[in-house]
Order: C-alpha cells, then structure tokens, then sequence
C-alpha cells in the first residue's frame, strides 16, 4: 500500500489553517478507510516563517493527531522553496506526495483522480483549473496572458496548472538534482520527464484570510519563471536590435537621399522621437540582460534554498 504525504506550504494561515486542516485529514481518513493509501500517510505543513501564530497552531495539531507533522523555515523563503522543503522532507518516507495550497481553494476531491492516475501509470498528475471564474478581471487576464507569453517563450509549463500536483518519489529524486536557487516549480516538474498527465477541477474561493499573492508578487513570480526558464527574451533582444539597425541603415539612407536633392528641414521633433525610442529599447534591454546576470550572480554563490529551524515532534 503506498504511503501518501500531503505537503502543504504555509504563511500567516492562522485564520484557515483550524478549518482546512480538519479538511485534510478527513480525507487522509477516508482514503486510508477505503485501501487506496497506507495508514502511515501524513499531512506534511511548512511553515513559510509566518509571523503569526500558524506554527502553534501547526505543533497542536501535531500533537492531537499522528496524522499531522510539520517543519518551520528559519525565515520567510517564498513559496516556492517552502514547497520545495517540503517534498524533500517527504521523499524519504513517501512513495507519492501531493503538494496542496493551504486556503482550501484546490477541490481537495481530485486528490481521487490524482491517486487513480498515478496508479494507471502516470509518475506526475497536474491539477490544472477548468476555468478562472473565481479570479477578478485583472489577476484573471494577467494569468492568461503569462501562459500565453510562457508558450511563445518556449517554456514547458501545464496551462493553468500552478502547484496542486502529485509527484512520485522517483521524480522527486531526479527533482533533486535540480539545483537552482532561482525556483519556478511548475517549470522545473516538466523538465525532469517521466509519464505525466491532467486532472482538471473548479477552484473555489478561499475559506477564509487573505490571499498572499497580490497582483505585485504573482508579476513577480511570472517575471522569475519567464527568466528561469528560458533565453528567449535574450534572442529577441538580438533581433530588436538587428531590426532598429536595419530600420536605421535605412534611415541614414534615406536622409542623404533627401539631402542630395536638396530637400532637407531642420528640425527636433523626428531627432527626438528617435533618440528616445532609441534609449528607451537599449534599457529595456539593459534591464533584461541584468535580470540575468544577477541570477547568474546569485546562482554561483550555491546558497542553501531553505533552512529548516524546527520540526514537530512526531516527525520521525
């Protein structure tokens, strides 16, 4: 019977974390009651470095219940390494993990599915949303358009799928060779291989608190997956510039056509709106080649992605 860890990744969830929680475990319970996992599965939280009481929280839970255990940050790390840390405490005990967001948004019902397709095969299982009904105009669009830019890039990643997926130990360990500190999860999952496939479910709204990903920090996350996962942007500087230097061969061309038949006018205006399109491409592109640089820069220095401070007590 295969052990089943559900990793859950947490930051400041005091509010929904008593609610979710309970959540969780019923269905640990019921697949455990129905044979589809082994009684030695466990609901795995990390805490991201909350400043609230969510690690208390975390700990009582653990301690009513076998079924609950925990690992706290020794600061707040994102959560992408949080995630991270979890599935790399898990591996060495699961055979299948699940990771889940803690809110209660993701239909914790796929986990079924999850748990079928991986026993027909399949090494990962994406949850991917059926639609963003339930995400407002600008956060909706915003996440269309980072998918349909991804896709242009190149980039490997499941349309809307973002980290409710399950992960077999064998793709984990592969996973763990995989040594960027720069870390966009959904992009990396793809890239190791192995026989994939979607479950697809509603996504509701959260039970309660606030959400931690603003329109600042998913433009964020969007903007690190895009550089982390592709050159791209780099070769369409290349072309730009090609292009704004073919655009000006025939420009000077031009000018000393007009010049010869004795037609030219002096004037700012043009020279000005050149200049600036001009300085305004060769910093946009300044900007773009330092974002990679700096990864560059923080990915030789090979610091540890997360450090865990403390872990509950029934943690084996």
């Amino acid at each position: 019977m295969k052990i089943l860890y559900l990793v859950i990744p947490c930051y400041n969830e005091m509010e929904v974390l008593p609610t979710t929680s309970r959540i969780f475990r019923k269905k640990i319970e019921d697949l455990v009651e129905n044979h589809k996992i082994s009684e030695q599965s466990k609901i795995l939280f990390v805490d991201d470095g909350s400043k609230d009481d969510t690690w208390n929280i975390i700990q009582s839970l653990s301690e009513e219940n076998d079924v609950f255990s925990g690992i706290r940050l020794s600061r707040n790390r994102g959560h992408q390494n949080a995630l991270l840390a979890g599935l790399m405490e898990a591996k060495e005990d699961a055979d299948v993990t699940i990771s889940i967001d803690c809110d209660g948004q993701d239909d914790i019902e796929a986990i079924d599915r999850m748990l079928e397709e991986y026993d027909g095969g399949s090494e990962v299982v994406y949850g991917v949303r059926n639609d963003r009904q339930t995400d407002g105009f600008l956060k909706r669009e915003s996440a269309q358009l980072f998918y349909r830019f991804m896709k242009v890039l190149g980039a490997d990643i499941v349309y809307n799928h973002a980290d409710y997926r399950l992960v077999s130990s064998k793709v984990l360990n592969e996973l763990e060779n995989f040594k960027e500190v720069n870390l966009f999860l959904r992009g990396m999952v793809p890239l190791v291989g192995f026989r994939s496939s979607c479950v697809y479910y509603e996504r509701k709204s959260r039970m309660a608190g606030k959400t931690h990903y603003p329109l600042k920090r998913m433009l964020s996350l969007a903007f690190n997956g895009i550089t982390s996962l592709s050159i791209r942007p780099l070769q369409m500087i290349t072309c730009m510039g090609i292009l704004i230097s073919l655009l000006s061969f025939i420009g000077v061309f031009w000018s000393i056509l007009v010049y010869l038949q004795g037609k030219t006018v002096s004037g700012w205006a043009s020279m000005t709106c050149i200049v600036c399109f001009v300085s305004g491409v060769q910093m946009i592109s300044l900007g773009i080649i330092g974002e990679y640089i700096g990864k560059m820069y923080l990915e030789t220095k090979q610091r540890p992605r997360y450090i865990i401070s403390e872990k509950t007590e029934n943690k084996e």
